[in-house]
């Protein structure tokens, strides 16, 4: 559980021996009404595509969309990426990894009579994952939780996740932390310095990672957490990371000389 606390402190500089984590919705870009809705700075795809070449490809968004979301609102760029949570998985040469998907039709079944008889619901129907979002409908946040609790009350091969305004069955024992476990163990991230963004419960799985590795953790906005480190918003990660750009930019090169050597650029 995450630990309540006021963090201020803002996260160090990036350096070059670094493998940057970010999560998308909340983080790396603003929250909308509806997961649709979001809208990409222009700025933002050159920044990331520039931060990529400066670690040596060890960028990756960990998020819980599906991968192909994640591409379409990056386009053209293609990130090594984990999506739903980690369900999918993406590597640095674009090679995928995807578990099987559980079967969800009496899950999306309920949540959909839910949305039917209650206005601004929303159900989205993932690969391995049903999300039901009250963004525009607070007001029943308790009557959703207990209809998905219900509905997995007795398959422990499912679990329930509640992020921001939306409750999420899932496959049990899939996390942002195991994912990015996953990606440590690989080139280009191996033997780098783990830095994780994000602003959800559903990001401290992945706070629990990095820092018993001597890495970074950052909560994006407010709210209890692990993470010793906080911006206040995604306008904060934007310009936290266009500052980490223009640092190692200004860095002689010599400073590189002993990093790990650039593994494959993945597809853009």
């Amino acid at each position: 559980m995450p630990k309540s606390s006021s963090n201020t402190q803002l996260p160090p500089p990036l350096g070059r021996d670094a493998a940057l984590f970010l999560d998308f919705d909340g983080t790396l870009v603003g929250l909308a009404p509806t997961p649709e809705a979001i809208e990409i700075p222009p700025a933002l795809v050159p920044l990331l595509d520039d931060l990529r070449d400066q670690l040596g490809g060890a960028l990756a968004v960990v998020s819980g969309r599906q991968i192909d979301s994640i591409d379409r609102f990056l386009a053209p760029l293609r990130l090594p990426a984990a999506g739903e949570h980690g369900v999918q998985r993406r590597d640095a040469q674009g090679r995928m990894q995807e578990q099987r998907a559980p079967d969800l039709v009496p899950i999306l079944d309920i949540a959909n009579e839910l949305a039917r008889v209650h206005e601004g619901l929303l159900v989205e129907r993932k690969h391995a994952a049903i999300a039901l979002h009250y963004r525009l409908a607070p007001q029943l946040e308790a009557v959703c939780r207990d209809a998905m609790s219900r509905a997995i009350a007795h398959d422990p091969m499912l679990e329930l996740m509640h992020g921001k305004f939306v409750f999420e069955v899932k496959p049990a024992g899939v996390n942002k932390g195991i994912a990015i476990d996953a990606f440590m163990a690989e080139a280009p991230f191996a033997g780098r310095v783990p830095v994780f963004l994000g602003d959800d419960t559903t990001d401290e799985s992945g706070f629990a990672v990095v820092q018993p590795r001597g890495g970074v953790a950052v909560k994006v906005g407010s709210g209890p957490s692990l993470a010793q480190h906080r911006l206040e918003s995604p306008l904060a990660v934007y310009e936290w990371l266009v500052q980490a750009r223009d640092l190692l930019a200004a860095r002689p090169p010599k400073e590189t000389a002993s990093q790990p050597e650039e593994s494959p650029r993945s597809p853009r």
